[in-house]
């Protein structure tokens, strides 16, 4: 009989709002994983959010976490711009990397995240963590046996309004050096990874970034429109701004749709024949788990996450055009 592969130790690097909410949850709850420790630039609060997760150790200092000899893997729930600092160093210390989306300011430092993992022998994951939504893997499932005849357009909206003052702790989000851009670099890339995970690479991509209302350095509103190399375009559009909150996907191919009124609750509409069919795939309590999940699950089989690194720089490249400066 075969041994059962061995626990995966974490270490959380980052304890800040999306790690208290789901992150340290996932790593803690996962089978075949258990939470460590925890690093934190204030040690007291790293005590106390490593004890409230049930970790034995914690640090002021991320370097000291990443060398720790008894951590298997690292999150990084840190802002943007140190990703691939810490990425780097965290496989050079032999350690595998799940890294907080997006996976990078830009294309260059997600090539050298991945060319860090190649050399030291580690997985590399980006925490893209709306593909593993039960509702995409029914609509693939659709599309795949041609329910809706060939796709030729997808539409997306991501609103939620946000604009953070000086003192709030998420501020570092509109500061373009740290997060790299506005809602389209915050969500609008899991809305660019679903795009992928669908449809495949993109072939053609033109972007649109404002300030529609408030006076900051990224964007608060955004408009990208890409043609998938397999065929159908796409337009993903998000803000900050507008007061009414949206989270749509609709598909519309040459034989029916396919409506997501709520990505992030599961309900689906297929349209066909003048026919509504209605269905429900809710997700994960913790949305975060099922990433974690197939993560722990890759490093105890040795094979790949299904979100890697390569899918995080496709990500970053499809951002980089639609941020790329335009000549009128």
């Amino acid at each position: 009989m075969n041994a059962e592969p061995r626990t995966i130790s974490w270490g959380l690097v980052g304890a800040g709002d999306i790690a208290r909410k789901r992150v340290a949850a996932a790593l803690r709850d996962a089978r075949g994983s258990t939470l460590t420790a925890v690093s934190r630039a204030r040690a007291d609060l790293a005590e106390a959010f490593a004890r409230s997760f049930g970790a034995d150790r914690w640090h002021a200092r991320w370097e000291d976490l990443v060398r720790d000899p008894t951590i298997d893997a690292v999150y990084l729930a840190t802002p943007v711009h140190l990703h691939a600092t810490q990425a780097i160093a965290a496989a050079e210390a032999g350690k595998h990397v799940l890294c907080e989306k997006p996976m990078a300011l830009d294309v260059a430092d997600c090539d050298r995240m991945i060319a860090a993992a190649a050399a030291n022998h580690v997985r590399l994951g980006v925490a893209y963590y709306r593909h593993f939504y039960p509702v995409l893997a029914r609509v693939r499932e659709i599309l795949s046996r041609g329910e809706i005849g060939t796709p030729v357009l997808a539409q997306i909206d991501a609103f939620e309004r946000f604009n953070p003052q000086p003192q709030d702790e998420r501020y570092w989000f509109v500061k373009r050096a740290e997060s790299g851009g506005g809602p389209m670099f915050d969500f609008g890339c899991h809305r660019l990874e679903l795009l992928l995970s669908l449809f495949g690479p993109v072939r053609e991509t033109v972007g649109l970034t404002a300030n529609v209302v408030f006076d900051r350095e990224v964007e608060d509103t955004a408009v990208a429109v890409v043609r998938c190399a397999s065929g159908p375009c796409a337009t993903v559009t998000v803000t900050h701004a507008a007061i009414e909150p949206r989270d749509t996907l609709r598909i519309f191919g040459t034989s029916g749709s396919i409506h997501i009124a709520v990505l992030n609750a599961g309900g689906l509409v297929v349209m066909r024949d003048g026919q509504e069919r209605h269905e429900a795939y809710p997700p994960a309590a913790n949305i975060h788990q099922p990433l974690v999940e197939d993560f722990v699950d890759a490093l105890r089989m040795g094979r790949a996450p299904l979100v890697d690194g390569t899918v995080g720089r496709a990500v970053a490249q499809i951002e980089a055009r639609i941020y790329a400066p335009t000549v009128m």
